[in-house]
């Protein structure tokens, strides 16, 4: 599970153990703090976890993060590829390093570590005790692989491309019985966004945009990786997710335009 010291990360990192799965635990060095206490969490759950320190757009720190996992586990079945940052502006003021920076983590993330997990999966191959699947990746996308954004037009740029990386891999992994599958976030309570929902002014303006009528919680995405990490969804590959509370039902429309 990259990223998942803290917000969407942690809150699927909770769930898989509980579901019974081994996790690891990436972090960014610097957030060993948050990573050890999730650790604990895990580990009072019953089922091993342990946490690594690597920045997933450097591909000497991925490879060196699977390497561990695979001495300590044996080998890895799931990818969680969640590792993601925002550092929006106006678009003739945003910087080519804000620029190079949001897509390194969002998109060359995903796409090295992807890369080290099928690599992994084909050297295994299937496991058939395990799981009807060889191996299974999930893209943590957003909405706004599809929703324009202003004034982020780097994290909206990353999350498309995460969208045919995982497209691409799907169609061409499924020979090997790879599954690829995304989930498109929309607007949840986690500290990456909480100008959005901190104040009640906030939270009501961006109530508007949700059909449901309340922000999303790290559980409901976790629901979604459980979902897919699992054989439940074993004739499923190539396939978003979303999870956005009807956010991309272009609420304004309510009203008939």
């Amino acid at each position: 599970m990259t990223g998942a010291a803290s917000g969407i990360g942690r809150g699927c990192a909770l769930a898989l153990v509980k579901a019974g799965c081994r996790v690891v635990v990436n972090h960014l060095p610097g957030d060993e703090d948050d990573a050890r206490e999730l650790v604990k969490e895990l580990e009072a759950e019953g089922n091993q976890a342990f946490s690594f320190a690597a920045d997933v757009s450097q591909g000497d720190q991925v490879e060196a993060m699977f390497a561990e996992v695979c001495r300590r586990f044996g080998t890895v079945h799931i990818l969680v590829n969640n590792a993601g940052i925002q550092s929006g502006a106006p678009f003739q003021d945003m910087t080519f390093e804000q620029w190079r920076k949001v897509m390194a983590v969002n998109l060359d993330g995903q796409f090295l570590c992807a890369r080290a997990a099928v690599r992994e999966f084909l050297r295994r191959g299937p496991q058939p005790q395990v799981s009807s699947a060889t191996g299974k990746i999930i893209c943590m996308s957003s909405v706004h692989q599809e929703i324009p954004w202003a004034l982020e037009a780097n994290y909206a740029a990353s999350k498309g491309g995460v969208m045919l990386l995982m497209q691409s891999l799907a169609q061409e992994l499924a020979i090997h019985r790879i599954r690829v599958n995304a989930i498109a976030p929309g607007a949840t309570q986690t500290a990456i966004n909480r100008a959005a929902w901190d104040e009640p002014e906030a939270l009501d303006e961006l109530l508007k945009l949700i059909p449901y009528g309340r922000i999303g919680q790290p559980q409901d995405i976790a629901n979604g990786v459980l979902f897919l990490a699992s054989d439940l969804s074993d004739y499923v590959t190539g396939t978003t997710l979303v999870v956005d509370g009807g956010m991309m039902l272009y609420p304004a429309f309510r009203g008939a335009g």
